[in-house]
């Protein structure tokens, strides 16, 4: 493809060279030359001499032939070689062009002269669409409490982003419950990673007032009226309220204080409410939280990076230190890694999640411990991806380092993060602060061509419900009850493995699942039939 005029062209750069360049220097690294008319014009009676016009000839010839062998167009701004250090990538400079070519030849999708590759291929839909029809009796009661300025709900969010994400819908929903006003919701400083971010830190906030704006009063901070007021504070609201065990609780007390105060609310409301209340929930999620213009901004440049070759993966690798001794699983790098977190484990016995009498066999076996990068590559490798597939890997650095991901590596070169895969300096206003890397992450992660978590958790149900709602696009839902098994017996032939891990994972890839089919599913994770809608199902308005 030709190169257009005034565009920027990413090319890699070992950071050496890149922090010894100044600002203007980079710049015109970074933007392509402008040609001259100018002396164009006087360049031309020039080529009335024969030999300098086969001359010219050849040269255009040549640069053709190059354009087309190595095609130098949009080189991204990382290294092929992203997991290699600094030292390392000084000696692959001259090798980057033709990198990124070979891996080029593996995008199918985006090519015209070639087959669509089958990994690549999306789940049938089954013309499910989003559909967000409220009934009348919502929409009359919708313009009282619009309008409400005596009640007012204060709640404190805690937790990663996710978690976060979950609460504010909860606290949204119980605000309309109780016919309340919602003041912006105040986020807990979070005691593992110190972020203080606040709410318009990570989400448009006027977006989110305007999105509500018929559903749910939302204010800045309470009026001068109510400062006074003493709140009724709520701290231990059982598992899975319904919503008519919400106003029994709060709505008399609410009237007489005009202040409730409520507090750790993650999973306190029940995943199965009134038609009009999971509407309200995806309504929220998919539509009203969208993020602030900064991570927005990088979030798709970074997904605009990773697209510019053709389909990329994404994973959500959750190897973390922390997540290793919550799960009461092992990294299984070493005999002394292995020892770290179970030391770390008999120190805060409370950090256990679940289960403390299973031993880690036992939950392994059960499903219940993060894929490692020798399974994710694995279950990768039978499901047909292409070694030269690009992958880009969401979540904290693992623990053990490099060492943890080089399984992945090896098969998978072209692994990138976001540290990686941005520019000096793009990364900076975002330093300490986890929700926000985490958000960035979500972006990239939700407009991947195929995303995998290696383990469930918040942030991975939070994408799948996404990626069904914007079309169940392919989402990949690791089998691990069924196919660690598997996994264990090494006597199995490789194309034999194959094929029962494709076999296992059929119904697994992202394809529309009922959410009342099974008991306690979120309608974030699965917002069919609640909030997605086909010619056979309840005929509703769909929401703009």
């Amino acid at each position: 493809m030709a190169k257009q005029k005034n565009k920027l062209s990413y090319i890699s750069v070992p950071s050496q060279i890149i922090h010894s360049l100044s600002s203007s220097s980079l710049q015109n690294l970074l933007l392509s030359p402008k040609k001259s008319s100018k002396h164009s014009h006087k360049f031309f009676p020039r080529t009335k001499n024969p030999k300098f016009f086969f001359f010219f000839l050849f040269i255009i010839f040549f640069i053709g032939m190059s354009r087309f062998l190595f095609n130098i167009d949009r080189i991204l701004p990382i290294s092929p070689y992203p997991c290699t250090t600094n030292e390392d990538q000084s000696s692959l400079i001259g090798d980057s062009v033709l990198a990124l070519s070979l891996a080029d030849s593996g995008r199918k999708k985006f090519s015209g002269r070639d087959e669509v590759s089958e990994f690549w291929n999306k789940p049938d839909g089954l013309a499910y669409r989003p559909c967000l029809g409220f009934s009348r009796e919502y929409k009359r009661w919708s313009g009282v409490v619009a309008r409400e300025k005596k009640k007012f709900l204060m709640v404190v969010v805690s937790g990663g982003l996710s978690q976060q994400r979950n609460q504010i819908v909860d606290a949204v929903v119980i605000a309309r419950i109780l016919g309340a006003a919602l003041v912006v919701p105040i986020l807990q400083v979070n005691v593992i990673w110190g972020d203080e971010s606040e709410f318009s830190d990570i989400f448009d906030l006027e977006h989110f007032k305007k999105t509500l704006a018929n559903d749910v009063r939302v204010v800045s901070s309470l009026p001068s009226t109510h400062l006074m007021s003493r709140p009724v504070e709520e701290k231990q609201t059982p598992l899975h309220v319904n919503a008519r065990w919400i106003r029994a609780r709060y709505l008399r007390r609410l009237n007489k204080e005009g202040v409730l105060l409520l507090r750790g609310l993650d999973s306190r409301l029940s995943k199965d409410l009134s038609s009009d209340l999971q509407k309200l929930r995806c309504k929220v999620a998919f539509h009203a939280l969208r993020f602030s213009a900064p991570i927005l901004e990088l979030g798709n440049k970074l997904a605009n990076r990773m697209q510019s070759k053709g389909p990329y993966i994404a994973i959500h690798l959750r190897m973390e230190k922390d997540v290793w001794v919550r799960t009461g699983c092992l990294p299984g790098l070493s005999h002394e890694f292995d020892e770290i977190i179970n030391k770390d484990r008999k120190l805060r016995p409370e950090l256990l999640t679940a289960r403390s009498n299973m031993t880690y066999h036992d939950r392994k076996l059960a499903g219940l411990c993060p894929l490692n990068a020798l399974e994710v590559t694995r279950l990768l490798k039978a499901l047909g991806a292409p070694k030269n597939a690009r992958i880009y890997w969401a979540g904290g650095q693992p623990f053990g380092g490099q060492e943890a991901l080089l399984p992945l590596t090896r098969e998978f070169p072209y692994l990138y993060n976001k540290e990686n895969l941005t520019l000096p300096g793009e990364l900076e206003p975002f330093f300490n602060k986890a929700s926000l890397l985490a958000a960035i992450d979500y972006i990239v992660s939700e407009n991947s061509d195929v995303f995998m978590p290696s383990h469930g958790g918040n942030m991975g149900h939070a994408i799948q419900g996404h990626r069904a709602y914007a079309g169940h696009r392919k989402h990949i839902t690791p089998n691990k009850r069924e196919m660690l098994p598997y996994f264990l017996n090494s006597s199995l032939p490789e194309s034999e493995f194959n094929m029962i891990i494709k076999e296992l994972h059929q119904g697994s890839l992202g394809q529309p699942e009922i959410r009342t089919s099974k008991a306690g599913r979120d309608i974030i994770a699965y917002p069919v039939p609640e909030c997605m809608c086909n010619g056979s199902s309840t005929r509703t308005k769909p929401f703009l």
